[in-house]
């Protein structure tokens, strides 16, 4: 079912951008631009290249970058079908890759990283093969992409021969941990890296779709916004990503307004934690849609096999609401379900079957009913239904006749209303992404939210350009001076974790 008009407002698109392949550029000016920003980058690059000479004795053929992003709203909504409103930032993750021969020996994959923390990671040169979930590594997310290239080729009919070997190095700046996506990053640039190293590039729009699901390899049932924003994203524009079919719609921010991020310092490890965090909400949302259609009056085996996310139900509540003097879907939340939370067994009463039945083809979701004591739908569901709303009340206020001033300050009004869903009905918040938001807020942004899956990670504020540097040492003297005394991290790192930013560009390719 697609998502009814009521939370949708018109999307025009254009669609030469999404239809074009991924760009491949001879120099870094058009993705890096100049000054500093692009000095950072040679020097990024030249590492690279060392690295490789240092492991492999020779020159990669191609490289490959895809940047982190940060969402500006729209959080936990993407996996139920809604628009999310995300933009690029400038840390990216860079890949160096060269194609083994057919006659060097070893048929391997093997996986460098310029920074130290990482170990060299080896594989087989085997698209077929199962990634060990209980033995984490770095180097699995580059075998995602390395999976999925080779089942999306032979959907295409494209012709990428037998897997080959690669060696690869990594570069990345993206804080991991920090929900500005780096595992996005690094999937999307690995998928990228391995097409263009096999001379194919499909367009931007399918690449998205397919780097979306190749994350879930690695386990984490992802909705796609953090891979649709890294690879289509374009300088100086946020996007309006919509779903089923993937697709991205610029939003020009109004002037005078600044984001910027900044990292808790707790980290957030959404593939290892997945089963009572991340995915644990997936099931949530899915068994309050279940619950919902049945007591809309569709039947119990319909609703299990066609209702898969909130937005398959958003068009009963709607009517619903319509027959009680609303137009709000939660309406329906608030009227059908209880605020308490539900047991395994109150909800298999509602749908005369038991949960793992309804989640028997979903390894991960099965992980999440073992460690699952209850199950607060009526918070999840609410949660999703007004963050809806509120992506497109962002958008909207962006394309009205407001002023600037007005404007950014009815955005931040949207992201600190985003934040309290997110922290009280959503609950993945965690305390010091509360105490760095409070202090956003008290030393003068318009807005600050969490970002990203949350439980850690990064917060985002919406400030004014005139008072950004005075803002930034602000945040270092009230929040980050603490941390730098306990030695959670040194002063001189403190720029890595706390930074402004404009909307930068998506994914490349590089031939030099």
């Amino acid at each position: 079912m697609t998502i009814p008009k009521a939370l949708r407002a018109p999307t025009p698109v254009s669609p030469s951008s999404a239809d074009l392949p991924i760009p491949i550029y001879s120099s870094l000016e058009p993705v890096y631009g100049e000054g500093s920003l692009l000095e950072e980058a040679q020097f990024r690059f030249k590492a690279v290249k060392a690295k490789f000479v240092e492991l492999f004795g020779q020159e990669p053929q191609v490289y490959a970058r895809s940047p982190g992003r940060v969402n500006l709203i729209g959080e936990h909504i993407d996996y139920e079908g809604y628009s999310v409103l995300p933009m690029a930032i400038r840390q990216d993750t860079i890949i160096g890759i060269r194609k083994r021969d057919a006659g060097e020996s070893s048929k391997e994959v093997r996986i460098g990283n310029v920074n130290p923390k990482y170990p060299v990671c080896t594989y087989p040169a085997d698209s077929d093969q199962e990634l060990d979930l209980k033995n984490h590594k770095w180097g699995h997310y580059f075998i995602c992409g390395y999976k999925g290239i080779y089942v999306f080729a032979k959907s295409k009919g494209a012709d990428v021969g037998l897997p080959v070997g690669l060696d690869v190095v990594v570069s990345g700046t993206v804080p991991t941990g920090s929900g500005l996506s780096s595992s996005a990053a690094l999937v999307c640039s690995a998928t990228i890296a391995i097409m263009a190293v096999l001379d194919k590039n499909f367009p931007k729009k399918e690449i998205a779709q397919l780097t979306c699901e190749c994350e879930r390899y690695i386990g984490t049932q992802s909705g796609g916004m953090d891979q649709a924003i890294s690879i289509m994203a374009k300088t100086g524009y946020a996007e309006l990503i919509d779903f089923n079919p993937i697709r991205a719609t610029d939003v020009q921010l109004p002037a005078g307004g600044t984001f910027v991020i900044a990292h808790s310092l707790a980290e957030s490890q959404k593939a290892v934690t997945a089963a009572t965090n991340y995915n644990n909400r997936v099931v949530e949302c899915r068994l309050a849609a279940i619950v919902l259609a049945i007591k809309l009056g569709m039947s119990a085996n319909d609703a299990i096999s066609k209702v898969k996310t909130l937005s398959d139900v958003e068009g009963l509540c709607a009517s619903f609401a319509g027959d009680h003097g609303s137009s709000d879907p939660g309406f329906a939340v608030k009227t059908l379900l209880k605020e308490e939370p539900y047991t395994a067994e109150d909800i298999e009463k509602i749908a005369g079957a038991s949960l793992t039945s309804i989640f028997v083809n979903s390894p991960s979701s099965l992980d999440v009913l073992n460690a699952a004591k209850h199950f607060k739908i009526f918070q999840r569901a609410l949660h999703v239904y007004s963050e809806a709303k509120r992506v497109h009340s962002f958008r909207d206020t962006v394309l009205s006749k407001l002023s600037d001033e007005d404007k950014l300050k009815n955005l931040g009004e949207l992201m600190n209303d985003s934040h309290y869903s997110c922290s009280v009905l959503y609950e993945c918040s965690c305390p010091e992404l509360e105490e760095l938001v409070k202090i956003c807020r008290e030393n003068g942004a318009l807005g600050a939210r969490l970002t990203g899956a949350g439980w850690g990670g990064c917060a985002v504020a919406l400030v004014k350009e005139s008072i950004v540097p005075q803002f930034i040492q602000n945040l270092k003297g009230s929040f980050y001076k603490t941390r730098v005394e306990k030695g959670i991290i040194t002063k001189d790192d403190v720029d890595l974790y706390l930074f402004a930013s404009k909307p930068s560009s998506g994914a490349a390719i590089f031939k030099f």
